[in-house]
């Protein structure tokens, strides 16, 4: 099936391949709009599985464990496949996986992924040319490294880009399916679904993912967000004070000022936490040495990069990686109890 039309059997397939540590919200806001589409339409609009690598039951990130009804080679072809993935995506990119996925795109088969698993997508080469779209923190992580050049990535919500359709986390694939089903079922159904999830808007393509400051702060200053934007767009070069306010058109003394009444702190230690949330998911997401990592969030010496680090966090940079690992092996222990737990066939 081509586009956003319905297939030749008025039914939609939609396979999900659910990859370990997918985030359970993330796919829950894309599963839940397709149920909720049949049971206004009180018949089978859509109908899903669920798939696996080997077939054996997938842990989310919450660790909650689903079961799944394929394999890679047993599972029937859908009208459209979702990657469903979340933290440490890039462990679980293995070959088989990556030429399953390179196999339905031969067949132009529409592919998309929600969360983190548009980088499967990406790691399989099946979104070079097209435009898509993670979560922001992954969007950040992957410019730093310089990865997937042949992408180009959004920041929008969602991206529908001819066959493909790629999702941030959260909450924002619900938007993403509501569009999907408006687009082949009518706004009429997609809009009812909105209501009976007490969703009052149906965000479009247009919607992006930064939350502006003026929400998160519950209070607008046009100046103070000018200001911030202007942060966040020079990490790795810090401006100093003097030129965020020259680029403002405040005086040095009238920054200071804004900063304390609206966000209570002053206006570099309000850079410094940009930078070093921007530090820690670099550590936590990319595989940059950390000396990369001191570079491009502004620091000037790695041993300063530490000493702000363990002043913010409460451990070193080379802690937080090891933190990472930590919670990987907790993960994968997890996974193999469960899995340790299934009966033998001859059980069942």
């Amino acid at each position: 099936m081509q586009g956003h039309g319905k297939p030749p059997n008025g039914r939609y397939n939609v396979g999900f391949l659910m990859v370990p540590g997918f985030s359970q919200l993330a796919f829950s806001s894309t599963l839940e709009p397709l149920r909720m589409a049949n049971h206004l339409a009180d018949r089978e609009l859509y109908r899903w599985y669920l798939i696996s690598r080997d077939g054996a039951p997938v842990t989310a990130s919450s660790g909650l464990t689903s079961d799944v009804d394929h394999d890679l080679e047993r599972a029937p072809p859908p009208d459209l496949l979702l990657v469903c993935a979340g933290v440490d995506v890039q462990r679980h990119c293995d070959r088989a996986t990556l030429t399953w996925l390179k196999r339905l795109a031969a067949r132009r088969i529409p592919l998309g992924a929600v969360c983190t698993g548009g980088y499967m997508l990406a790691q399989a080469g099946l979104l070079d040319g097209y435009r898509c779209t993670l979560h922001w923190e992954h969007i950040s992580s992957i410019h730093e490294a310089r990865m997937f050049p042949a992408v180009t990535f959004s920041s929008q919500l969602f991206v529908m880009d001819r066959d493909r359709y790629t999702c941030s986390g959260g909450i924002a694939p619900l938007d993403m399916m509501l569009n999907l089903i408006g687009r082949q079922q009518g706004l009429e159904l997609a809009e009812a679904i909105a209501e009976e999830f007490i969703h009052e808007r149906i965000r479009g393509v247009g919607d992006r993912q930064r939350t502006p400051l003026r929400v998160r702060l519950g209070h607008s200053h046009p100046k103070l967000e000018e200001v911030a934007t202007l942060m966040e767009a020079n990490l790795q070069e810090p401006l100093s004070l003097d030129e965020l306010a020259s680029y403002a058109d405040l005086s040095r003394r009238q920054l200071e000022r804004l900063f304390q009444r609206y966000v209570d702190c002053p206006p570099l230690k309000y850079y410094l936490e940009l930078r070093l949330v921007r530090a820690r998911l670099l550590l936590r997401q990319t595989h940059m040495p950390i000396t990369d990592v001191a570079h491009a969030c502004g620091f000037v010496s790695p041993p300063h990069f530490t000493k702000c680090y363990h002043d913010r966090f409460g451990h070193s940079p080379s802690r937080e990686r090891k933190r990472r690992s930590d919670r990987q092996a907790e993960a994968d222990a997890l996974q193999a109890a469960s899995l340790a737990a299934r009966p033998a066939p001859d059980e069942v």
